[in-house]
């Protein structure tokens, strides 16, 4: 800001003002002479609680470090080693090399900002072909910042205004409901059931919306063991969304980052499945190859159309968004995630075929260890119960008594074990009496003692709230 003018800045918002001179000070303030800014004066979605779980579950972790904790829903550090980025580096550049590329523009392209669409398009695009069916031009993929800035650009592209609303599951992944409240865009809860999303309900959800006179522009959906409650769409219900979602002229926007990271023979995406470019597809390679990378893509084959007969890809927009968020997307970090890729001929099922196993057994363990100490007979009496997800990382405990920030630290404190309370994961309020086990990151031996620890603190607090 040194350097400028007030002049300068009413010049720079002058097409949509904004009140700059009260937010900037022309003299330094004196000491001890009272806050720089005002809570009230920044955005309103910084007060919302959703932007302070992490940071929350984060403290807890740190102030109790010999606790066990399922609450990170990150993979598991065993299988990465550190003398494997440099084969995937070095794969990378040989295969730019085959290319015909000159050590110039080798050089180049790993030196220099990249293009803002990303430079690995083509190697993602063969990827998605062999290993999940989804035909799709390399032109229409954005490679971005993790997925989280694909739920970015993609929310501020579609939602023009205040009557534009997104459907999603009640609960939901925090990181989609977070993207949203920073860009104001009205999110609708829609209530998930025990097997997950149900179609009939994002219709009704549809109906209720456009006859409030408000308008829904795209459904978010995690089809695959999803984050945070660990359902699964069967084959039925997922041709049903996209019947539905093309019928009433709405987008699907696909999030399912735990398909290669799971036993077993996957069921279609939803992409591999839309005949109509319904379905925008968000992906990354943060939980299946390199989470440190930060690498996503999203896959963007809607054309748009410019009211002069002119068309082009819904892709090249979000790259405009891209080019003023991020620029690009970090050229070392996409070489290491090619380079991976590359050594799989592209088939990410095959690289994590080994991960995917061991977070079956995880998952498995868990819920072993949970009916050993929760046997059917004592949680019936008790009024607990879990769903049993057959991948991913998560699964969701119902329990009698209010699993909030309060339980959790007593849990951490006097039972050494931290899970993740559900209320976090609904929008419009809910999930009071469930939490979130993450299985992904423990050892077996640290799942039998946490659970043991779990069991006890369940049993405590069943018996306190009765």
């Amino acid at each position: 800001m040194a350097g400028r003018s007030l002049d300068d800045y009413a010049r720079l918002t002058r097409e949509d003002p904004v009140p700059v001179l009260p937010e900037f000070r022309t003299e330094p303030a004196a000491t001890g002479a009272g806050p720089d800014l005002r809570r009230s004066e920044l955005h309103r979605s910084l007060a919302d609680p959703v932007l302070d779980t992490m940071n929350f579950l984060n403290e807890i972790t740190h102030r109790y470090p010999d606790a066990i904790s399922f609450a990170p829903g990150r993979p598991y550090d065993g299988f990465f080693e550190t003398e494997r980025i440099f084969d995937h580096l070095r794969t990378y550049l040989d295969h730019l090399e085959a290319q015909g590329r000159s050590r110039d523009e080798v050089r180049t392209a790993m030196y220099q900002y990249g293009p803002t669409a990303g430079q690995i398009r083509d190697i993602v695009a063969d990827s998605l072909h062999v290993d999940e069916g989804i035909d799709v031009p390399a032109e229409s993929i954005v490679i971005t910042v993790g997925a989280q800035e694909a739920m970015l650009l993609m929310l501020r592209a579609l939602f023009r205004g205040p009557d534009d609303v997104l459907l999603v599951a009640s609960p939901c992944y925090v990181g989609i409901t977070g993207a949203a409240r920073l860009l104001d865009v009205s999110v609708t809860a829609v209530a998930e059931r025990e097997d997950g999303l149900a179609c009939a309900d994002v219709e009704a959800a549809i109906r209720r919306e456009r006859a409030a006179g408000r308008r829904p522009r795209a459904v978010y959906v995690v089809p695959d063991h999803s984050n945070p409650s660990g359902t699964t769409m069967d084959a039925a219900s997922r041709a049903a969304l996209l019947e539905l979602a093309e019928r009433h002229g709405i987008l699907v926007i696909e999030d399912s980052p735990y398909r290669r990271v799971s036993p077993g023979v996957s069921l279609p995406t939803l992409k591999s499945l839309d005949r109509s470019r319904t379905v925008v597809h968000l992906g990354s390679f943060a939980k299946t190859v390199f989470p440190g990378a930060r690498v996503g893509f999203v896959v963007a084959d809607q054309t748009v159309a410019d009211g002069t007969g002119r068309t082009g890809l819904l892709a090249d927009e979000l790259a405009k968004i891209k080019s003023m968020v991020t620029v690009n997307t970090s050229s070392l970090s996409q070489a290491a995630v090619a380079g991976a890729l590359l050594s799989a001929a592209g088939r990410i099922s095959e690289l994590n075929a080994e991960p995917a196993a061991h977070y079956g057994r995880a998952m498995s363990s868990t819920l072993r260890r949970l009916d050993l100490r929760l046997p059917a007979a004592r949680r019936a009496d008790l009024g607990v119960r879990w769903n049993e997800p057959t991948g991913g990382f998560f699964l969701t405990v119902h329990v009698p008594f209010p699993a909030d920030n309060e339980a959790l630290t007593r849990s951490a404190e006097d039972f050494g074990v931290i899970w993740t309370p559900m209320n976090y994961f609904y929008p419009q309020g809910g999930g009071l009496n469930s939490l979130r086990l993450s299985t992904s990151y423990l050892t077996d031996a640290d799942i039998e003692e946490g659970i043991t620890r779990l069991a006890r603190f369940i049993e405590a607090s069943s018996a306190q709230a009765r």
